[in-house]
């Protein structure tokens, strides 16, 4: 179709999740100053020490208890496929074809995910956006209102230009990825249409953890704003959190819906008063937030200024697209071995072919390239790569790409898995040592809980078997060892065995590989990063 829309399935989706944590990075940055050459790419501001706190907490103390959390300190000997590593990362040179060429006439890839709480208008605010850029003709606009007319949803029609599959329109809410593209003056940008749905959040990680940068969608209905601020259910407080975990620090907070309350100027004072300040206990720094006024139904300050008098009397720019191209450039890991999380995988009818899904978080592969799968260590060859729905020539760190492969068997290729170096397998475990911070949760974290583990697209059921000790909120110090149970807002140290094994890595030798979050009973508990490999896979 004209947006060249691509949908990520669900049962593929289900398997997922790299979280990113600013306040983890910091500690990582102050304890071993040489991960920070290891860093995912996200602009400079990444690398300064930023606070991630949750749920209304006091700014202050929670924010030194994640920066307190040293990454240095180890016991034990980690035992890592990496042993097996001839050759050193530190010895790994690049070829010149795998460095962006500085004469290209390309814009800058900006990955973009669209959250928010449910019914805020994601998917209507991204279908509009595409119509108002080109990436979505009039023909197939009309098609879509007759088509929702039909099942008495009229006001659908943008949205379904994303939510595609008969259940999503059924329903009237997003359950899957939908990944669209358009262009601004500054950026080629990827959009990831995420599910608000509290019982999709799963699948919302798999689009927001290849994110740059995201747009958090606010309903400025009245009520409704409440609702998804809700400390025991409200997808606005979780999504926040989430996307900050995963090292996103730039958000375009688009408060929609302004006709519903007459693009009153003391709702919009009023959301962004009440979200500021929870988003400074998230980590966000206020000059990394764009506040924009809009309604995406009566199109008003989109792609240009508004023309209701009621919005424009106090709102004269920047409309979304400028806030969009705002946007920081993100710095990009050309220069290290390739790393490519999947996060899909289809199945070609042709034999001995799959492609796989991602976004390339380290170095660069093209047509020939020989890549190892892990975790089933098979060897292929790269057939074709996909950008945008079209063949490239090259695929490098930042891009979302499909990879077609050849010369291994396709079972071999699942989502959670990892495409990288033949020389740098990543490695591949299933007991683990995690340092985490301790979510609002009104049950206790004890020996022998039972939670979801997430790592990049991977997701496991885990067991807690050790919790090794206490850390003090302001020093990061031991302040217990081998406590009986954690409880809201603690940070700890502890030991987790996957049912399965994943693709990990430490954090303080690769970040994409090392953020870490646990769930429980459909919410998120805990977030962190791997400090140790206890016992990896042979």
């Amino acid at each position: 179709m004209g947006a060249n829309l691509d949908k990520l399935s669900s049962s593929d989706v289900q398997s997922q999740v790299k979280v990113k944590n600013s306040e983890l990075e910091s500690s990582a940055e102050r304890s071993d100053s040489s991960s920070l050459s290891l860093s995912k790419g996200r602009h400079n501001d990444e690398e300064k020490s930023d606070s991630l706190s949750v749920s209304g907490a006091k700014q202050q103390g929670l924010s030194s208890s994640m920066n307190s959390m040293s990454l240095s300190t180890k016991s034990g000997s980690s035992k890592n496929v990496s042993e097996g590593r001839t050759i050193s990362k530190s010895q790994y040179r690049p070829e010149k074809w795998m460095l962006p060429d500085q004469v290209e006439n390309r814009l800058n890839q900006l990955n973009l995910a669209i959250v928010g709480h449910v019914d805020s208008g994601k998917s209507t605010l991204s279908g509009r956006l595409l119509h108002l850029l080109g990436r979505i003709s009039q023909k197939e606009i009309h098609k879509y209102e007759k088509e929702a007319k039909l099942l008495g949803k009229g006001s659908f029609a943008y949205a379904w230009a994303l939510d595609e599959s008969a259940e999503e329109r059924e329903r009237g809410i997003t359950m899957t990825v939908a990944v669209a593209y358009f262009n601004t003056k500054k950026y080629h940008v990827v959009l990831l249409d995420s599910p608000g749905h509290k019982d999709f959040v799963p699948n919302m990680i798999s689009g927001a953890t290849q994110a740059d940068a995201a747009i958090l969608v606010i309903d400025a209905s009245i009520g409704s704003f409440e609702t998804g601020m809700d400390a025991t259910g409200g997808q606005t407080r979780e999504h926040a959190q989430l996307i900050r975990s995963f090292g996103v620090d730039q958000i375009v907070v688009a408060i929609n819906k302004m006709d519903v309350v007459k693009y009153a100027k003391e709702r919009f004072d009023m959301i962004k008063l009440q979200l500021g300040t929870f988003l400074r206990t998230c980590g966000f720094k206020d000059s990394s937030v764009s506040w924009i006024p809009l309604s995406a139904m009566e199109n008003q300050n989109l792609v240009a200024a508004p023309s209701d008098v009621r919005l424009f009397s106090w709102c004269q720019g920047p409309c979304l697209l400028d806030a969009i191209d705002s946007l920081q450039n993100p710095a990009r890991d050309y220069s290290r071995p390739l790393l490519m999380p999947i996060c899909d995988v289809i199945k070609s009818q042709t034999q001995g072919q799959v492609s796989a899904c991602g976004k390339l978080e380290a170095g660069a592969l093209r047509s020939g390239s020989k890549v190892l799968v892990m975790p089933s260590r098979g060897i292929g060859t790269v057939r074709s790569v996909e950008r945008d729905s079209q063949v490239c020539s090259i695929a490098r760190a930042g891009d979302n790409v499909g990879v077609s492969l050849q010369g291994i068997d396709g079972s071999h290729v699942m989502a959670g898995g990892v495409l990288c170096h033949p020389d740098f397998p990543v490695a591949v475990a299933n007991h683990l040592e995690v340092k985490i911070l301790v979510l609002d949760i009104t049950t206790p974290i004890l020996v022998g809980s039972q939670l979801e583990f997430h790592i990049h697209h991977a997701k496991e059921a885990a067991r807690v078997v050790k919790i090794l000790s206490l850390l003090d909120p302001k020093t990061g110090k031991v302040t217990k060892k081998a406590p009986r149970f954690l409880m809201a807002k603690q940070s700890a140290v502890v030991e987790v065995a996957l049912h399965e094994a994943v693709c990990v890595e430490e954090y303080s030798t690769c970040r994409a590989l090392g953020r870490v979050f646990l769930r429980s009973s459909g919410r998120t508990v805990a977030l962190g990063v791997v400090t140790r490999i206890i016992k990896g896979q042979e």
